[in-house]
């Protein structure tokens, strides 16, 4: 849970090639380095960040791997298309963190949560071990005892990893960095545990996916799971730390645009968990 964890310290410990590595990918997240241009050359780098050379082709070679760069020889390291980026890898979702996100970006984030959460408790609900669930109970009311923020958060977090993992799909498990990535954004803009009432309003919520599946209720628990996600994501949205348009849902569960004139089938209803 590094992601997390950094939000909660507000720091992070790291060795000379992970310095380079964090200050070069956060100045192409924010922009520092735009999509398309050089970056400086190898003497320039090295001698900024106060490393030898094979500590930064090292750090250049990760972000590489993580689809930010691409070397050519001759011409030298240019920044790749964001589409390139990989991002589901937790380290380039922190730097989104850390440059600032706006609201689209959360959206995209919902909209991912919300194609693969639901499903995860789907499956738990039919493959859940006993000690699995009963940790799912237990996270739960740590969640409602829960007298930071930061008690919250983690309590959080480790509920939908243990979906994840409970689900028993090896796939599931490996999109955990998004969920993670979530939960940052809502212990900075929108923890419920600003306000008495979230605390017990989430707590429950989270209780009633776990009790579905226990319950083996597959239907229940990707309903109670979907309105989680919904409920974190209404709370985030209207931050005002963040830019661009509030919207009442993720486009996700958006009603379709009408279609227009004589005849036009009326919008479809979103589902609400």
């Amino acid at each position: 849970m590094p992601l997390l964890k950094s939000a909660i310290s507000g720091r992070a410990l790291r060795n000379s090639h992970a310095h380079v590595v964090h200050e070069i990918g956060l100045a192409i997240v924010g922009g520092d380095y735009e999509v398309g241009s050089l970056l400086p050359n190898d003497a320039e780098l090295a001698a900024r960040f106060g490393v030898s050379r094979t500590v930064l082709r090292e750090a250049m070679k990760t972000l590489a791997a993580k689809g930010m760069l691409v070397p050519r020889a001759r011409i030298g390291t240019r920044v790749t298309e964001r589409t390139a980026w990989n991002l589901f890898d937790a380290e380039l979702l922190g730097w989104h963190f850390e440059a600032g996100v706006d609201r689209a970006f959360l959206s995209h984030l919902c909209d991912m949560r919300l194609s693969f959460e639901p499903s995860a408790a789907r499956l738990a609900a039919r493959r859940a071990r006993p000690a699995q669930v009963a940790r799912l109970f237990l996270l739960a009311d740590r969640m409602a005892e829960a007298q930071s923020s930061e008690a919250f958060a983690m309590a959080d977090l480790e509920f939908h990893m243990t979906v994840l993992e409970a689900s028993a799909n090896p796939f599931m498990l490996s999109v955990g960095s998004l969920i993670e990535a979530a939960l940052v954004s809502v212990f900075r803009m929108s923890s419920p545990t600003r306000h008495v009432a979230g605390v017990a309003e989430s707590a429950q919520a989270h209780r009633r996916i776990a009790q579905a599946i226990a319950e083996g209720d597959a239907d229940a628990a990707a309903r109670a799971m979907e309105g989680v996600i919904v409920v974190g994501w209404e709370n985030v949205q209207h931050s005002d730390t963040l830019s661009g348009p509030a919207g009442a849902l993720p486009p996700v569960l958006a009603p379709a645009r009408a279609e227009t004139g004589p005849g036009a089938p009326a919008p479809a209803q979103p589902r609400r968990g």
